[in-house]
């Protein structure tokens, strides 16, 4: 595990006075510890398995420092999902993005999908929605991460930390005991299967561990599945002897395509489990093809979208269009002002900076189905300590359900994209400002 910040001495209570940006240039007095991380992971009843993991395998899955940000951009990103939300309800957005869509997405199971991640950058007051998705990993190790803090004088009445993490965790219980209700069935929740390929090889397969603690602590049984020991049999999908009630999906097979995932496929097909989040659910909100849309003022006028609404969209969604063919030649002469990336991505994989651009990348992009996006700049936040400081950048990722916000981090990072490599980075705790 990375060594943590130690409170220093010439930061306290002048911080109280200071801005968000001054707090993310100057603030080193409100870090966690490792001591405190592991002790926050044991009181997770996951015992020293997920510390010594993370340690071992992921040791820069947590900042060292919080991220500080205005209530003006707290209040901006808020209003932002209120109005993703807004346009994704009507009708005909669904139709005209599920038109394109592949057929399995026009499959409505019901239920909405858990974990959706808003993610944005942030600039003075302003904010931009750099992209959605729909099975944003890190919330349950945002919860250890607020157990672990210790506070500053800028931070105010942020909340104890530990009844912060209890809230959150209490509001995922119901979230998956409300899908299983959205999804038509009417007893206890009993069992749920996280599934992703090859698991215990995931580099976040630490929090998998503490989902399955959390469910058992609400005598709610958790199998971790490679999707290929599922199978299809009798209407209804098993696992061994037993009978798969809710399938917590974390596969980046978004559309359920792979062979492998064919029993999974066909039992949500004949809505023989409930499986969230879902390929619909992706369709709707993920695919960044989508993002071209909301930021497009013509078209969601003809969509119905109030005035009010597309101006707020308009204004946070940083300029997103199609690579088409006709417009390759402004877009490469242009490309040190876009972003490129695949509309099916994730993890910031295949995405390039228009900067760092090659001829190479350039053709795959023009063969592949990819967006370009406006850059707006990551926000920056200074690592390190105060004797040796250290320059990072940070993007902002709201947790949302239902269009409710249920938790707010930030991820700090060095390079292209967020990548949990960097030392002093990871995911960090957000606070809103006081000044």
């Amino acid at each position: 595990m990375q060594d943590f910040a130690t409170p220093d001495s010439r930061c306290g209570p002048g911080c109280a006075t200071q801005d968000a940006v001054q707090l993310n240039a100057s603030c080193f007095c409100a870090g966690p510890s490792a001591a405190a991380l592991a002790e926050a992971l044991h009181n997770d009843h996951a015992g020293p398995q997920v510390y010594e993991l993370i340690s071992e395998r992921c040791p820069h899955l947590f900042a060292a420092l919080p991220v500080f940000v205005s209530p003006a951009q707290s209040a901006r990103m808020a209003q932002l999902i209120g109005a993703v939300e807004q346009v994704v309800a009507l009708p005909a957005y669904q139709a005209a993005v599920l038109a394109d869509a592949p057929a399995i997405a026009r499959h409505d199971p019901g239920a909405r999908g858990v974990f959706y991640g808003y993610d944005f950058h942030v600039g003075e007051d302003a904010v931009g929605l750099i992209e959605i998705n729909t099975n944003a990993g890190g919330a349950l190790l945002n919860a250890a991460l607020a157990r672990a803090g210790r506070g500053c004088s800028a931070i105010g009445d942020a909340g104890d930390g530990s009844a912060r993490a209890q809230t959150l965790e209490d509001a995922i219980v119901a979230m998956f005991r409300n899908e299983w209700r959205l999804g038509g069935r009417s007893t206890p929740l009993r069992t749920i299967v996280i599934v992703d390929d090859e698991p215990e090889n995931q580099y976040l397969y630490p929090e998998f561990l503490l989902f399955r603690q959390l469910f058992a602590r609400h005598d709610i049984d958790a199998l971790i599945v490679d999707p290929s020991m599922l199978r299809w049999e009798a209407g209804s999908l098993w696992r061994g002897d037993l009978i798969v009630d809710l399938v917590y999906n974390r596969l980046t097979d978004f559309m359920l395509d792979a062979p492998e995932h064919a029993a999974l496929r066909d039992a949500y097909l004949a809505n023989a489990m409930v499986l969230t989040p879902h390929p619909r659910a992706h369709a709707l909100y993920a695919d960044k093809r989508n993002l071209a849309l909301l930021c497009d003022d013509a078209r969601l006028t003809e969509l119905g979208v109030p005035a009010a609404t597309r101006a707020i969209l308009i204004s946070a969604i940083p300029h997103t269009e199609l690579v088409r063919a006709s417009e390759t030649e402004r877009l490469w002469r242009t490309r040190r002002e876009w972003f490129f990336k695949p509309v099916a991505g994730y993890g910031g994989r295949a995405a390039y900076r228009g900067d760092k651009l090659t001829r190479r990348a350039w053709e795959d992009i023009q063969n592949g189905d990819y967006v370009a996006q406006a850059i707006m700049a990551p926000p920056a936040r200074t690592g390190g300590s105060a004797e040796a400081p250290d320059r990072l950048k940070f993007d902002i990722r709201s947790y949302a359900y239902d269009g409710a916000v249920q938790w707010t981090a930030a991820r700090v990072y060095q390079g292209q994209t967020t990548n949990f490599r960097t030392p002093g980075g990871g995911f960090a705790m957000v606070y809103t400002a006081n000044a």
